[in-house]
């Protein structure tokens, strides 16, 4: 069992199934939430995780919160670059 509540998958580069059975795997250990983070480029792809998720694999889960924000990184010659930020929050029903 889990220490804690909430599992967490960050999306990336890989493909939306990778994602979609990270998030089905957290779930299946007795996790009651998933947060699935993304930035940039990848946040149009946490958005079809999470739409997957709940259309087609687990009917029963629901999102509980959508967190949108924005973080300042530096590049590697020094820019001062902003990126946008999503958090989505799915929960067992």
């Amino acid at each position: 069992m889990p220490t804690s509540s909430r599992g967490s998958v960050l999306v990336g580069a890989k493909p939306v199934m990778n994602y979609v059975l990270a998030c089905l795997t957290l779930f299946h250990q007795g996790f009651n939430e998933v947060e699935i983070k993304a930035r940039g480029r990848s946040i149009s792809k946490a958005v079809d995780v999470a739409q997957l998720v709940l259309n087609r694999f687990m009917s029963g889960a629901k999102v509980k919160k959508v967190e949108i924000g924005m973080e300042r990184l530096t590049t590697s010659d020094g820019r001062a670059v902003n990126k946008s930020t999503i958090t989505i929050i799915l929960s067992k029903a």
